[in-house]
């Protein structure tokens, strides 16, 4: 078993290797997403490269591709509440980025690391409207 040390260097690297995945933009009506269908972690920037999102996929059904087109759909909490429900505006204006990360345990650490040091913009804005 891994010690508590090992495991933070490990989500620490890890949160290295996310930082430095290419961005992707988000893709026009009509076009595929091109994700990874692997279970993992992703980051949601604007055009202005500000962190919308922080996420990890909860299960494996789908994977990475799957979590990002319920963005894009307004199927998600997220698009629900930042979005308004219009999912759409995604599109042609914001980028992610996307790591593969097939242990669950792992990817909640990750994602509470990035939340933490990224501070996504809709943190916090669920409780306002």
């Amino acid at each position: 078993m891994m010690s508590q040390k090992d495991q933070r260097e490990k989500i620490e690297r890890l949160f290295r290797k996310l930082e430095r995945q290419g961005k992707t933009l988000f893709p026009g009506l009509g076009l595929p997403l091109r994700a990874p269908t692997a279970p993992g972690i992703y980051v949601i920037r604007d055009a202005r490269e500000r962190v919308l999102h922080v996420g990890r996929t909860p299960r494996g059904v789908g994977g990475l591709r799957q979590r990002l087109r319920n963005h894009l759909y307004g199927q998600s909490s997220f698009a629900r509440k930042y979005l308004k429900g219009k999912g759409g505006k995604l599109r042609n204006a914001c980028t992610f980025q996307c790591l593969e990360v097939p242990d669950a345990r792992e990817r909640a650490l990750l994602e509470h690391l990035a939340i933490g040091v990224l501070c996504p913009l809709h943190l916090g804005t669920a409780s306002e409207s």
